[in-house]
């Protein structure tokens, strides 16, 4: 009997990919400093239409998808730069992530004709967004628990239950929902399906979820008697479940898994000033080397991704050690800051930004997939269980 065995295999990311990191940049350089830092502190959370629209003008979102939907038709590994780039320069990119990232990947896949013509070349524009509503009240992290039915009606479906942690959903155009079109609470993974829902349908109510920092990320989503047109449905009937852990891959080793809270780290760095103590030093070095890591072995699965493989386990490895980086990381910085900072006033300006980011990393643990979760397809993908 083959031990199973994990694969990461050494890949350099190409020049051309390398090329472009230049010219994002150089644009990054130009666009940021007219923002409000509060706009750049959550990261890949924080919304802002002008940049979005801005993005979206130089042809970075979308950049893999088909030019007859407006896509620039790249590579996924000159994507990966790109993304890289606006994670470690903390740009605005939340509106359009979502969609750019995981719901316009599942329109190209399984999506009509109509529905891709409608919504991609919007979402490649930068003037469409999207949200996922997946998880669900009293559900935790078993997503085939799915309660939210959208009974068959004439001309299409009439959708009642509610939708919980739906990231962005009240700055969305449309809301992917995961829902149970055929079949009963227990059949699990059959019966399920992908409704693409306009946020506007009447029935459809949001209600805001604040989170620890007091920010306004989340929702929960209520259908009551919502009627959405069978031209909504998303591939076949009952195929959903199939479509939604296809979709799930998409979220799990890109560079979002660690690098959401980057900007802390170059604080943490010259708050210390330029010659810190040798245990700070040692510190240093060590969340560095961790984080380094973590980048080779994100752009490892990128290449294998790249190349029509699916390293399922690398993917959910690298998501895992990632949540436990950033989640560390304000910890570590707030003990260094007490220890070892050159003044009281970079050190309170420091601690300013680890109390943010101490107050989002919970989030961390949710986002891709739960901890938990992702040890077990780690666990069974070693032979473990």
């Amino acid at each position: 009997m083959t031990t199973p065995r994990l694969e990461f295999p050494s890949f350099r990311l190409p020049p051309q990919a390398e090329a472009l990191r230049l010219e994002v940049r150089a644009f990054l350089a130009e666009t940021l400093p007219r923002m409000k830092s509060a706009q750049r502190s959550a990261s890949w959370n924080a919304p802002s239409p002008e940049f979005s629209r801005a993005l979206g003008a130089r042809g970075w979102i979308g950049m893999t998808w088909p030019k007859k939907y407006g896509g620039g038709e790249r590579s996924f590994l000159e994507r990966y730069v790109v993304t890289e780039e606006l994670l470690g320069h903390s740009a605005p990119a939340g509106l359009h992530w979502l969609a750019d990232r995981q719901s316009g990947p599942l329109l190209l896949r399984f999506g009509t004709e109509e529905q891709r013509q409608a919504v991609l070349p919007r979402i490649v524009r930068g003037e469409c967004y999207t949200s996922v509503g997946l998880s669900e009240p009293d559900s935790g992290s078993d997503l085939a628990s799915v309660r939210t039915r959208a009974e068959p009606v004439p001309g299409g479906f009439r959708v009642n239950g509610t939708k919980i942690w739906t990231s962005g959903a009240h700055r969305s155009h449309y809301c992917v929902a995961l829902v149970r079109t055929s079949g009963q609470h227990g059949d699990r993974h059959k019966g399920l399906s992908q409704l693409l829902i306009d946020i506007k349908t009447p029935g459809l109510h949001l209600r805001p979820i604040l989170n620890l920092a007091g920010r306004h990320d989340w929702n929960e989503v209520t259908f009551a008697d919502c009627f959405v047109p069978e031209s909504c449905l998303i591939g076949q009937e009952g195929d959903g479940w199939m479509q939604v852990t296809s979709e799930l891959a998409y979220e799990r080793s890109g560079p979002e898994r660690f690098l959401q809270n980057f900007y802390m780290l170059p604080a943490l760095i010259a708050m210390l000033g330029r010659h810190p103590s040798k245990h700070a030093s040692a510190i240093l070095g060590r969340l560095i080397a961790r984080l380094w890591t973590l980048r080779q072995m994100s752009v490892s699965v990128a290449g294998m991704l790249e190349a029509g493989q699916s390293p399922t386990v690398e993917g959910s490895l690298v998501k895992d050690l990632g949540t436990l980086y950033q989640q560390e990381l304000p910890e570590i910085g707030r003990v260094l800051a007490w220890s070892d900072a050159t003044s009281e006033e970079d050190m309170a300006d420091f601690l300013d930004i680890a109390q943010n980011c101490t107050l989002l990393a919970p989030a961390y643990t949710i986002q891709g997939g739960t901890t938990q979760v992702l040890r077990g397809i780690i666990a069974r993908g070693l032979g473990l269980r």
